[in-house]
């Protein structure tokens, strides 16, 4: 585990740009995962699973040596509240890869190949709202040069306004998806349906989760 001295050697913001890498593996496993679905290879299922919830581990190990070890006289460009909740919830995206994962594994989709490409992209769509919240913590260096103003910060201000752009699309996405499960559910077995109406508002949540760390951002410009 990198110390937090060598961390903020970099940069003030690269504790959470470094967790943000961990969180970036769970979130690439889960898609992964998505991609061989359905599969008859459980090996490599497992493996995908395992390899998610060991970059799990490592996004809740740094979290907390972060929280324990974070100096109380650190001068930091921001709240240290503020950054302690903005790693917070960056965290809680890792949480969430991991629990869609093992869900996954819990039993057999194939036999609803129609839903599970629906399921497919609305993960699609969840992903793509991370990945634009995960750019505004990569844009977080370049706020701090611009003292948090200017063109910058009218640039991560229009890329929150993106992400909650894809997180309304993945909301309506979620909601036509539970309609038709509620629709076609008669043909489903019990375990099948419930596994189902999970897995869609634990993806749906990707996005809203992913929305609330960049609105998170968005408040810390506001108050600058």
């Amino acid at each position: 585990m990198l110390t937090i001295a060598r961390l903020f050697g970099k940069s003030p913001f690269a504790p959470l740009q470094t967790h943000m890498t961990r969180v970036s593996h769970c979130m690439e496993k889960l898609e992964e995962l998505f991609q061989t679905l359905p599969s008859s290879d459980n090996t490599k299922f497992d493996k995908l699973v395992q390899s998610l919830c060991k970059f799990e581990h490592e996004a809740d190990l740094m979290k907390n040596d972060i929280r324990n070890h974070l100096p109380k006289k650190l001068l930091l460009p921001i709240d240290r509240g503020h950054f302690l909740d903005i790693l917070s919830i960056q965290d809680s995206i890792a949480d969430q890869a991991e629990e869609i994962a093992l869900s996954l594994k819990l039993r057999p989709l194939g036999s609803h190949v129609g839903l599970l490409s629906d399921l497919q992209a609305l993960f699609k769509k969840s992903y793509d709202a991370f990945l634009s919240t995960r750019q505004i913590i990569s844009e977080l260096d370049l706020l701090l040069e611009s003292s948090f103003g200017g063109i910058e910060a009218e640039k991560v201000k229009e890329m929150v306004e993106l992400v909650a752009h894809k997180e309304s699309e993945t909301k309506a996405c979620q909601r036509s998806l539970l309609t038709r499960l509620f629709t076609e559910g008669e043909g489903f077995s019990t375990p099948d349906f419930y596994l189902f109406a999970k897995l869609i508002e634990d993806i749906g949540m990707l996005s809203l989760i992913s929305e609330r760390l960049a609105n998170r951002i968005r408040m810390v410009l506001e108050l600058k």
